[in-house]
């Protein structure tokens, strides 16, 4: 009677655990923003994707910390300024909170590493990386110490074929390795005065891409980082917020404390007077005390 009551015990706290191991997601959920039928020039007008659920992500073959591999890397290439380089590094402080995973940057390399062959004048008459060079011929054979992802970034222009005009970014799911630009993240200049929203677009960009190297697919459910985008006006309507989905993939795999990521989070937006991010994450926060 007495190993009866046990087993019931056991088997009803082992039920809690496992509901409780949900509960944050099921409660910020309640902050998810249903996406708005998409319109002429919109990402989801022109593609039209499936998504990924949880359950798919699960199945999928995706990369998970290990002590042999679990540090984020940066990589500059070209000629940055001061302000540029401020960007940076508080990009890389973002990217260490973010994905709650220690994030480094690497020795900034010229843009000699980039042939003729490889470059292009663009229908803005501006210079252009043809990004999948720079994904297959710097980044593939750049592996620091404990690499679990690399990211290069550019102060020229991304291009991903020919026929397109330009791309924010590009990811490589096998390699672990992506570019982004920060080009048109500056409206012509980065000042002082724009420095903010420089820096808000840059976030974004470069957490979607490195959400897309731990194998997250773009998110058709809801206004979310992993949103595909079309143009900048896009970019800086989507939200620099994983929604409760993608947030459940992302910590599948990493196993960080969803209420220390957020609570650092908020420090950093507070921090760098980025208001709107900063609005995202106080709800987040006030659901789940």
């Amino acid at each position: 009677m007495k190993k009866t009551a046990l087993f019931i015990i056991i088997i009803f706290c082992t039920t809690c655990i496992k509901q409780d191991g949900n509960e944050y997601f099921h409660q910020i959920k309640k902050n998810d923003v249903e996406l708005t039928k998409p319109v002429e020039g919109d990402w989801l007008y022109s593609h039209k994707e499936k998504g990924q659920t949880f359950e798919q992500f699960m199945n999928s073959k995706h990369i998970v910390p290990t002590s042999a591999s679990n540090i984020i890397y940066i990589r500059p290439i070209g000629n940055f300024n001061s302000l540029q380089n401020k960007q940076i590094e508080l990009l890389r402080e973002y990217l260490e909170i973010y994905f709650q995973l220690k994030t480094k940057i690497l020795e900034t390399v010229s843009n000699d590493v980039i042939p003729e062959s490889a470059q292009r004048i663009g229908y803005e008459n501006n210079q252009q990386f043809l990004a999948g060079y720079i994904l297959d011929n710097v980044l593939k054979k750049d592996k620091p110490l404990k690499r679990i992802a690399l990211m290069g970034l550019t102060e020229v222009d991304l291009y991903p074929k020919p026929e397109w005009n330009f791309v924010f970014g590009l990811a490589s799911y096998r390699d672990k390795v992506g570019v982004s630009s920060i080009y048109r993240l500056q409206d012509g200049k980065l000042t002082q005065e724009n420095f903010n929203l420089c820096l808000s677009r840059l976030l974004k960009i470069s957490s979607h891409e490195i959400g897309h190297m731990f194998g997250l697919h773009h998110c058709i459910f809801a206004d979310c980082v992993m949103n595909g985008t079309n143009s900048m006006s896009e970019t800086d309507k989507n939200s620099a917020r994983l929604c409760s989905v993608c947030q459940r993939k992302l910590n599948s795999g990493i196993k960080y404390d969803n209420k220390k990521r957020l609570t650092e989070l908020k420090k950093y937006f507070e921090k760098n007077n980025l208001v709107k991010e900063l609005q995202f994450i106080k709800k987040d926060i006030a659901v789940i005390e």
